[in-house]
């Protein structure tokens, strides 16, 4: 161990999961201060870690690029990537993800340390084979237990999303335009991966003006690609006054919501990115369980429909929705009356 010089994390997808397992890299900082640690993933988690100082190198595996292409250039793209992970030379690789496709390239690195979990035949890539807990603990510290399986100290539990000073300009120069500085900022963020993870829009609506009204908060609605129709639909239903976001890409997100007191969100993306920019959550729970996949930290507040034997399905959708449909504003307005208590927010 005292000879690892250069060290691959992979993890492919998706956005909030490539963010839960950055909280390995202070760990492996700390341990091999001398060790290039590099990360590989695919197009959209490389911009939660692109920047990052922990890391020497963010390698990218196009697979968007490379679904589109013929079967022979496919055949080519991956034969060459798969030629220059090894050509690297790791000496330590730890496969996050754990799916067929980030097995092999964990096998063909050649490195000495080759660190997994025991998910049936793919588990035969590594050299060090780890009992996934993966339906038991919560997603971000399930990343540690192959630090300690090699002795490796914990010493932080901290996720780990750089924001450059260029995004922090970005969002200073926002909250000066819409005039937010020093006012009560809440955010809201209606999207969600899968269709079964949404709240329905007009539920926000009646929110945001249950929020406004008792809290006097500026509101922000945000919003992605292909998700601006969306989001003036919720703002023309609303009486209360909200603002649209301006486009922005993850690092312009985090410093927006670095900003913001409190965010009522769904199971998403966004929501992983501000629970690591410490703004406490009040998060939308159904289809996945909050208990593995929640916002990591205890600043938060988790609501859901309960008494229903469907939660935490895992459905992508669903024809009926019970857990979403049946959600009550009021439930989610007391979920963020807690939120506000325990963070002590808006004295």
């Amino acid at each position: 161990m005292k000879k690892i010089k250069k060290i691959l994390i992979i993890k492919l997808r998706a956005i909030g999961d490539v963010l839960l397992s950055t909280i390995v890299l202070e760990n492996l900082s700390a341990a091999f201060p001398k060790a290039n640690i590099d990360f590989l993933t695919e197009e959209a988690g490389a911009k939660i870690v692109e920047g990052n100082p922990l890391l020497n190198e963010v390698i990218v595996l196009e697979r968007t690029k490379n679904r589109n292409m013929t079967w022979y250039n496919q055949l080519k793209y991956n034969f060459q990537f798969i030629n220059q992970i090894n050509r690297r030379k790791y000496d330590l690789v730890f496969d996050f993800f754990g799916n067929p496709r980030s097995a092999l390239l964990t096998r063909i690195s050649g490195a000495p340390i080759r660190v997994g979990y025991n998910y049936r035949i793919r588990q035969l890539a590594y050299t060090n084979v780890i009992t996934s807990r993966a339906s038991q603990v919560h997603e971000a510290p399930w990343h540690l237990d192959a630090l300690t399986a090699l002795r490796i100290p914990v010493i932080s539990k901290k996720l780990s999303f750089f924001v450059d000073t260029k995004s922090k300009h970005f969002a200073k120069e926002f909250w000066g335009l819409e005039n937010l500085n020093g006012k009560r900022v809440l955010a809201l963020n209606f999207s969600g991966g899968w269709p079964a993870k949404r709240w329905p829009i007009e539920r926000f609506a009646k929110l945001a003006e249950r929020i406004v009204e008792k809290y006097q908060t500026q509101i922000l609605l945000l919003w992605g690609p292909g998700e601006k129709e969306d989001a003036l639909k919720l703002q023309a239903l609303s009486n209360a006054r909200t603002r649209l976001i301006p486009e922005t890409d993850l690092k312009q997100l985090g410093a927006l919501l670095d900003k913001t007191d409190l965010i009522v969100t769904t199971d998403s993306g966004p929501m992983h990115i501000a629970a690591a920019m410490n703004t406490p959550c009040v998060a939308i729970y159904g289809p996945t369980n909050y208990k593995l996949q929640g916002p990591y930290g205890n600043i938060h507040q988790i609501v859901f429909k309960d008494k229903l034997e469907c939660l935490g399905c895992n459905r992508l959708d669903c024809d009926h929705l019970s857990c979403m449909n049946d959600l009550s504003v009021d439930s989610v307005f007391s979920a963020v009356e807690k939120c506000i208590h325990k963070n002590n927010l808006f004295k």
